[in-house]
Order: C-alpha cells, then sequence, then structure tokens
C-alpha cells in the first residue's frame, strides 16, 4: 500500500552531514557522478533519486519512462524538473549492456543469459560497467546474493583485488565514524583473506570519510594475553598486511576496548601505535562482525551504512530490503564518493599522514 503525502512527511528524508558535506565540496569542483538505481518501481528509490539529486548527484533509473513518471505523480513528486533520468530496459539490453551481459552469461552461465537481459540489477551493473553510470546501488527488494552475483558476473573484481568482501561505515552518537569489516560476506576468513579484508576495509573508509584509516586487528586477545589458533589466523594477517602495505597503520590482535579506549590501551598495550584510537575495525569472522555491527546500531545508536561492497572493479553497492528513504540516500552518496575516488588516491590515504554470500 502507497503512503499518502501527510505520511511520507513524518520521515523527512536525514542526509548524513559528512557525506552531504564531501558531495557538495566535489560538486563545486565540477565533478556530478552518474548512478544507476535499479529498482525504480520502488517508493523509496524514487524518492531518494530525487534527494540524491538535490545535492549534486544524477540519478538514473531503470523502468519504463512513462510508467516511472506517473509513478512519481502518484506519489506526490510532482516536480517538472527532478533531476533524475529512467533509462528503459528493453533499450539497455539492446545495446553494449546486453552486449556485455550476454558475453558474461556465454562464460559463466550461458543458461541464464535472457534472464539477466531482463533483470534491472544485472543491467545496472553492465551500465556501469560499460561507462554510462560511474556506480549502482541495488537491493531494496532483492537478497545481498543478488547484487554481488550481479557484480561478480558483469563487473569482476578489480585487477588488484582478489577477494570480494563487506564493509559499515558506522557514525556515532558523538559523530565519530567508524570502518567495520566484514560484516556480510566472507564467514571464515583465513589469514590471507583476513589481510584482504583489512586493507580493502581500510582503502573504503579513507575513500568515503578522506579520513587517515588506523587498523585494529580484533581478537579476545590483546598483544599476546591468549593463545588459540583463531589468535594465530588475525597474526599472520598482520604480517600479510604489513609486507603487502608496510605503511598502512595497524595493529593485532587487539581486544576491543584496548583498540578504542584510550585508558585501556595505556594499561594492556602502550607501546601500540593504533590502540586506543583505532577507527578501522576488522572482525576476525562474520559472525562477530554481523553481531557487532547490529550491537553498535541497535544498543549503541549508531548510523549504519552498508553493506559497503570491497574488491569490485566498479562501485556497486547493496541495500538492506528494510532501508529507508534516508538509507538508500546515504549509501547512494558513499557508492559515489568511492566512483569519484581512484584506487590510487585511497591507497594513498592508507599509506600517508593525510563466494560465500549472506542475505539481510
Amino acid at each position: 500500500m502507497l503512503k499518502t503525502p501527510a505520511a511520507r512527511e513524518l520521515e523527512p528524508v536525514t542526509i548524513d552531514p559528512m557525506l552531504r558535506d564531501r558531495m557538495l565540496g566535489l560538486r563545486g569542483r565540477g565533478s556530478r557522478p552518474r548512478i544507476i538505481l535499479a529498482e525504480s518501481h520502488d517508493e523509496r528509490v524514487l524518492r531518494a533519486a530525487g534527494a540524491l539529486a538535490e545535492v549534486g548527484v544524477q540519478p538514473i533509473l531503470i523502468g519504463d519512462g512513462n510508467e516511472v513518471r506517473n509513478r512519481a505523480r502518484q506519489l506526490g513528486i510532482t516536480d517538472a524538473d527532478p533531476g533524475w533520468s529512467v533509462d528503459d530496459p528493453a533499450r539497455l539490453a539492446a545495446g553494449r549492456t546486453g552486449e556485455r551481459i550476454r558475453s558474461s552469461a556465454e562464460r559463466k552461465r550461458p543458461e541464464l543469459a535472457e534472464q539477466w537481459l531482463t533483470d534491472p540489477v544485472f543491467l545496472a551493473a553492465a551500465a556501469v560497467k560499460e561507462g554510462l553510470a560511474d556506480a549502482a546501488v541495488a537491493g531494496a527488494d532483492r537478497p545481498t546474493a543478488d547484487v554481488i552475483r550481479a557484480g561478480l558476473s558483469i563487473v569482476g573484481l578489480a585487477p588488484d583485488s582478489s577477494l570480494l568482501s563487506s564493509s559499515f561505515l558506522m557514525r556515532l552518537r558523538d559523530g565519530r565514524y567508524l570502518g567495520f569489516g566484514d560484516c556480510a560476506v566472507i564467514p571464515v576468513p583465513d589469514d590471507e583473506q583476513l589481510s584482504a579484508i583489512a586493507i580493502a576495509t581500510a582503502r573504503t573508509f579513507a575513500a568515503i570519510t578522506d579520513q587517515h584509516p588506523s587498523v585494529a586487528m580484533l581478537s579476545f586477545s590483546t598483544a599476546g594475553s591468549a593463545q588459540h589458533s583463531d589468535i594465530d589466523r588475525v597474526r599472520l594477517a598482520i604480517e600479510h598486511i604489513r609486507s603487502r602495505c608496510p605503511e598502512l597503520e595497524v595493529d593485532g590482535e587487539l581486544q576491543f576496548d584496548a583498540a578504542i579506549v584510550e585508558s585501556v590501551a595505556k594499561s594492556k598495550c602502550p607501546e601500540s601505535a593504533v590502540a586506543g584510537h583505532a577507527n578501522v575495525l576488522v572482525f576476525p569472522n562474520l559472525a562477530a562482525g554481523n553481531i557487532g555491527y547490529k550491537i553498535a546500531e541497535r544498543l549503541g545508536g549508531a548510523a549504519a551504512f552498508g553493506p559497503l561492497l570491497q574488491g569490485l572493479a566498479a562501485p556497486i553497492n547493496d541495500l538492506s530490503r528494510g532501508a529507508s528513504v534516508s538509507d538508500i540516500v546515504n549509501v547512494g552518496l558513499i557508492t559515489c564518493l568511492q566512483a569519484l575516488t581512484p584506487a590510487a588516491d585511497a591507497q594513498q590515504r592508507t599509506t600517508s599522514t593525510a563466494h560465500t554470500f549472506t542475505t539481510k
């Protein structure tokens, strides 16, 4: 059932101030990223498109133009220039995006080619791959697995990436931002995967916030206070990180309190350059990460943006099926910031002083 305009007025769109400022700053330098929103049939997505346009983004909706605009009018979205455009799925399927989908399907799942050609999530991924848009967001009414499958099948992994993982951007009640990884994709990462997750999460955090990442590898032990094979995996991961990205500020193993509370850090690991002020927290497995971000959100009052996919050749992000309009807008802005921050720039921020799927 569609909500009345009066009901919708009770749900104002709340845009994260840091994300708004970052995007408006980039817009002031002439950048206006194009983002594909796959689910134009969803009221939340239509409202989010208008909000994104207001802060310097060019939203592109996939759907029949007349149907989308009629639906917008029914919802009270009647601006003469809403700031977004519509791409017809049949037109996309008949062009370069369709060729991309057929080519990908022939290599991986030829029996699904025709299905993918009518799937807006796959069309969105192909449009990004072909340069028709800079980024894409999907998943408002689809499982995480569908979005990941489209990203991997059509866009593929980045040349320097061997793993698709995820992170969340968390805004705490005091205004601080933290990166949490991995909370949605890799159930039990080995030491190599854990190191890849840490580096990817640091780069994602830097790209979004423009802050220098300080990475804590979490465990139930701090600096050798306990011995266990799970702790050994974390220690090996740190060795890999220091070998691959030697200037990244990283330490562990650290318990959560030692990672973020300065007084605890001084007591447990006073020599650590990370302990007490970490802003990127890497969990040892998916259970810990998923539980951790939901505790921070539900009991700690943090805002959770994600899951943000890491490792793809182009930015495509997932939405919770329970996402609000504000959630869609904020994840859309994050995805655009990822598109506007080349991988090399994000990597520089991490080194200077400046597949298994889960459902939602």
